[in-house]
């Protein structure tokens, strides 16, 4: 496979050291990334979406800083875990958005390990192009955290699958080409067998896409509904039926990302700003409760840097600390912006962009956006249970 066009200045990163790549990674950044796509006090969670996606990750591809953890044989970046961790370090400090592009993140992986080689030569030239925009197919209404309920349906009909069924909360599903999505093909006494794992068109006869308008006034979370859509055989990744397995193992480092104090470092910045604009900074009882933010956020700092630093030195999976991470910086994160709102006083309670001295800032947006993230990617409430049934060894309540 043709290597991406690296730019100049980061030929052989990979043979250099930590600080070197940093270096460079950072001067590309300040050169080459554009100001609109970077967060702002006004937009402190900036997730791109739709034709910035796919001109950022177009751009990061034409310089060679597309998908750090792919192996160099399919077109990534191959780097190791360390220098991973430093990728997402120097982006979170330039300011990068967030992206949210599952074609790289979750379904190349799943190729690499469970894909036919005509599945990975015709998808993942694409999937770095961003030619394709891939979606996540799983939760469903009646099958969200208890995902092996899931009652969407492909029965076999010649050379293709005939899916009806319907998908929810699919983020950005309007604004993309393709979706993996986990469907029931087999009946069995464990509800987790019979799953398989499917590639979908979104532009098929028979889906029906509706985006879901939230309480911030955002659309990026849909509805998509199937009826009677015609999926080619060879769309069927991994073996039939065994489209669990193929999920449970979908998943790598990307879970420490998840956990990452970056959302929340960024709110407690605007959260400090507020306090000296708002003219609290001698209001015993405000600088208390920042104070304590402030210590909770440097302690869980601490934390993430070690189990980083552990997966990088051992090379190991990060097992259960992801989930305990995963919960932390959530509800950290919620209590930052509710921190904010309940300083700011009467601005608490506007929508749209509130100035508080030179602070310019949404604090409803910002609100907004930090509470489902006690959500995604797995509920806490279900991952406190999955902590206390592997770690701590306790029985159901009964």
């Amino acid at each position: 496979m043709v290597e991406p066009t690296l730019h100049p200045v980061c030929q052989n990163r990979n043979d250099w050291s930590d600080d070197e790549f940093r270096a460079c990674l950072r001067t590309w950044l300040a050169d080459h990334y554009p100001k609109e796509w970077r967060q702002t006090d006004r937009r402190p969670f900036l997730r791109l979406r739709g034709d910035d996606l796919r001109a950022c990750m177009r751009l990061l591809n034409d310089h060679g800083w597309r998908a750090p953890a792919w192996p160099r044989e399919f077109g990534g970046m191959g780097l190791g875990f360390r220098k991973q961790w430093i990728y997402q370090q120097e982006w979170e400090r330039a300011g990068g958005a967030r992206t949210v592009e599952p074609g790289e993140t979750h379904l190349a992986p799943t190729l690499f390990r469970y894909g036919t080689a005509q599945q990975r030569a015709g998808l993942l030239p694409r999937i770095l192009r961003c030619d394709d925009l891939w979606v996540q197919g799983y939760s469903e209404p009646g099958a969200g955290s208890d995902l092996a309920s899931l009652c969407t349906r492909a029965v076999r009909e010649g050379e293709h699958f005939i899916v009806n069924g319907q998908k929810i909360w699919t983020t950005q599903a309007a604004e993309s080409s393709h979706i993996f999505a986990l469907v029931r093909t087999g009946q069995f006494p464990k509800k987790q067998q019979g799953i398989s794992f499917l590639l979908i068109d979104l532009k098929s006869p028979g889906v029906r896409i509706r985006p879901i308008v939230n309480l911030a006034g955002d659309d990026e979370l849909c509805e998509v509904f199937f009826d009677d859509v015609r999926v080619p055989l060879g769309n069927l990744v991994g073996e039939l039926d065994q489209g669990w397995q193929v999920a449970k193992s979908l998943l790598g480092h990307e879970r420490l990302w998840l956990g990452s104090p970056a959302m929340a470092a960024r709110a407690l910045g605007i959260a400090e700003r507020l306090v000296s604009e708002a003219g609290l900074a001698s209001d015993l009882g405000v600088t208390d409760r920042l104070a304590k933010l402030q210590a909770d956020l440097h302690d869980y700092r601490t934390l993430y840097a070690q189990v980083c630093n552990r997966v990088a030195d051992h090379d190991a999976d990060p097992g259960p600390a992801a989930s305990m991470l995963k919960i932390y910086i959530s509800e950290l994160l919620q209590r930052i912006v509710q921190f904010s709102i309940d300083a700011a006083a009467e601005h608490g309670g506007q929508t749209g962009d509130v100035r508080i001295g030179d602070l310019l800032t949404d604090l409803h947006w910002s609100y907004m956006m930090a509470r489902p993230t006690t959500i995604y990617a797995g509920c806490n409430e279900v991952l406190r249970d999955l902590l206390a049934k592997s770690v701590l060894q306790l029985a159901p309540a009964r």
